[in-house]
């Protein structure tokens, strides 16, 4: 059985070891009971593991393919056909006023869909002239440890700052903007994100422009992820596994909450997850049950050579013991538990010395 656990401060945080070799001999019905939580530790915007570098970037196509492509990538990745119109407007627009920013669609749609689900979060709808049909105020997010991490009198469907709105706002159509209607709000983030010379193209450079937004790291990774999958789906030409991507976005939402050694995120005395209590109750919000191990797991998945998006991420030695496994999500990165003292975060899986044991496919 697993012994109680102090759940310490687990504020996101970068330069952590890639692949901890921290040994899990968690058992999948063990009762997690952490003791007191201490104050988490102030947390830090730095980018995470090594510098991330944004994928490359899915064009809007020609008004000629327009149509048929935004109707398609929004079916594929759950965006409103209006949101995804609103964040590829923009992104045009942009790159013909500022081409040196390289503003990709899928910055904006990411910001869009981790601050309000893409104008979904208190059940309102675009309209065909992009204006929500029910405004939105603030929508107030808190951390593991009941902090407020969003931004203060944020509104609409990017949920952007006062001081952002009123430095950057803009109107697609022309007249004045409204931070409700998702082609001036989408063109304004863009506007932020591309202020000062900024080419977004350059990893540190989208980490910190995307920190002018909101600089929670909660936000930041989440955010991260997001990119990341809509990236790697945006490029794709058949649409993704249903499955996988319900595991990949159930694990982006996990991200922010603590290392529980034998944790499987029930809540209460469960709060969190162990590496494997991620990968597992990932798969299992997609009808697929894992072994509840990394070892068990690595030896029950078939193994791939390159990994896919949802693949998961072993490391160990594979003659005697796995130790960690992640969430593969695209571009080199991954999406796991690290080790105590670490919350669920976004992280490079590949380093040099590390023990990178391979990967495997829970849906092949």
């Amino acid at each position: 059985m697993v012994v109680a656990v102090v759940v310490v401060a687990a504020a996101l945080v970068a330069g952590v070891l890639l692949a901890p070799k921290q040994q899990e001999t968690t058992n999948a019905a063990a009762t997690v009971t952490p003791a007191a939580t201490p104050a988490p530790s102030s947390p830090t915007r730095t980018a995470p593991t090594t510098t991330p570098h944004p994928p490359t970037p899915p064009k809007v196509p020609e008004a000629s393919e327009f149509d048929a492509w935004a109707s398609k990538t929004s079916q594929w990745l759950d965006i409103p056909l209006r949101a995804m119109v609103g964040y590829a407007k923009a992104t045009t627009k942009l790159a013909k006023d500022v081409p040196g920013c390289r503003l990709s669609w899928v910055t904006l749609a990411a910001v869009g869909k981790v601050t309000t689900d893409h104008g979904r979060a208190r059940g309102g709808q675009f309209g065909t002239t992009g204006v929500l049909d029910k405004p939105l105020g603030t929508i107030e997010v808190r951390d593991f440890y009941n902090k407020v991490v969003s931004t203060a009198n944020a509104a609409g469907p990017m949920q952007l700052a006062p001081s952002i709105w009123s430095r950057y706002q803009a109107s697609y159509a022309g007249g004045k903007p409204d931070i409700q209607n998702i082609d001036d709000a989408a063109l304004t983030t863009g506007r932020a994100l591309c202020a000062d010379g900024h080419d977004l193209s350059q990893g540190q450079v989208w980490w910190d422009s995307v920190s002018t937004l909101q600089p929670a790291p909660l936000f930041l990774h989440r955010t991260l992820a997001t990119v990341n999958v809509y990236g790697t789906v945006g490029q794709g030409t058949a649409a993704p596994n249903p499955a996988v991507l319900s595991a990949v976005n159930f694990a982006i939402d996990k991200i922010g909450l603590p290392y529980i050694w034998g944790g499987n995120g029930t809540g209460g005395n469960d709060p969190g997850f162990d590496c494997s209590g991620l990968t597992t109750a990932a798969y299992a919000s997609a009808g697929i049950k894992l072994m509840r191990t990394a070892d068990t797991q690595f030896r029950s998945v078939p193994h791939v050579t390159e990994p896919q998006l949802g693949d998961l991420i072993f490391y160990g030695e594979p003659s005697t013991k796995i130790h960690h496994v992640g969430l593969y999500i695209g571009n080199q990165q991954m999406i796991d538990a690290p080790q105590t003292g670490q919350a669920v975060q976004v992280h490079t899986y590949r380093r040099p010395g590390d023990d990178y044991a391979g990967a495997g496919r829970p849906t092949a």
